[in-house]
């Protein structure tokens, strides 16, 4: 997974007599952690149906479109919607849109499926170039949209999204029905979204 944020991260190592295989192992994943410079969140996932107070008409977003088509809550409201929030530049963010353009092509407008991008004003034309191979390599127009400033800095609607891919299911309503830190494959998505509708 991607860092959005990269923090300063310190560590003390305490030297000990006895040192086992397994701890040696673990002060090596430890260490390779650290290098990376991620300060993001471990993966996490939100269980379907995991209790989360909601106002009525579930959550409130809105986010800039990269055709007509509004990326609204208002305009998603009445069907499953599966937002993912991704990088252009992240291996998994772009295995992510793959799963989510296939299950797209498959549920037609059954299912708003929306790919939010978590990247600057300026990447716009990059993340349109994006959007525009994804669409021939699989024959489908997916929504795609640019993330805002509060929605980077971790404070719109969704909360802390740092870590991407980022998948969210909300019901019909717009409420969250289950979300995933990581890769999440399309078995995973359609349990959500059987849980959601």
């Amino acid at each position: 997974m991607y860092c959005l944020q990269i923090g300063a991260m310190r560590s003390s190592v305490k030297k000990e007599t006895r040192t086992t295989r397994s701890g040696a192992l673990l002060a090596s994943a430890l260490l390779a952690g650290l290098a990376c410079g991620c300060s993001g969140p471990p993966p996490k996932v939100e269980a379907v149906g995991a209790s989360t107070t909601y106002e009525a008409g579930g959550l409130d977003y809105h986010f800039d479109s990269l055709d007509a088509r509004p990326v609204t809550s208002a305009a998603m409201r009445g069907k499953t919607t599966v937002l993912a929030f991704v990088t252009t530049f992240d291996l998994e963010s772009q295995a992510e849109v793959d799963y989510l353009a296939t299950m797209a092509k498959n549920d037609g407008d059954q299912v708003n499926y929306v790919v939010v991008a978590l990247e600057p004003a300026g990447n716009r034309e990059l993340v349109e170039a994006f959007r525009h191979f994804v669409d021939s390599k699989f024959g489908v127009s997916l929504v795609m949209a640019m993330g805002d400033e509060t929605t980077i800095a971790g404070s719109g609607p969704f909360g802390d999204v740092h870590v991407v891919p980022e998948v969210v299911v909300l019901d019909k309503e717009g409420r969250i029905a289950w979300r995933r830190t990581g890769l999440s494959k399309n078995a995973d998505i359609r349990a959500a979204m059987a849980h959601a509708r």
